[in-house]
């Protein structure tokens, strides 16, 4: 991400593509890949109501079953200079019931290294959509 790309609108085109990176299996299971987008001191509380660190994010994922869910409702605020927000919700069919489950996801996003892009998650939430 250029310095030229650093409207709102640019921001959020470019955390939307991070969040569906991150829910890609092929780069789940790269440690290399996944770290990239994580800051180092990276949280996670997930859908199960379990807290996660960036080491045991890091050991999960690269040995997870996953079926990659669709991203609908995808926001973005900027909160701050260098800090965003955003909010969506995920959608999969559950192979063995067939019932659509959504999850409401949001994840505090940092830019770290000013006008060059470098976007990093430090936090990320998961919880069942009702």
């Amino acid at each position: 991400m250029s310095a030229d790309d650093n409207t709102a609108e640019a921001i959020a085109a470019h955390l939307l593509r991070c969040e569906q990176t991150l829910l890609d299996p092929a780069v789940r299971h790269d440690r290399a890949r996944v770290s990239a987008f994580l800051a180092d001191d990276f949280v996670e509380f997930g859908a199960s109501g379990r807290i996660w660190s960036r080491e045991q994010i890091l050991d999960l994922l690269a040995t997870e079953v996953y079926t990659p869910p669709a991203i609908e409702d995808f926001r973005c605020r900027l909160i701050a200079d260098g800090v965003a927000l955003v909010c969506y919700q995920t959608v999969r069919i559950d192979a063995a019931s067939g019932r659509r489950v959504a999850t409401l996801r949001s994840s505090l996003w940092t830019n770290e290294s000013g006008e060059s892009g470098e976007w990093l998650i430090r936090f990320h939430h998961g919880t069942r959509a009702v």
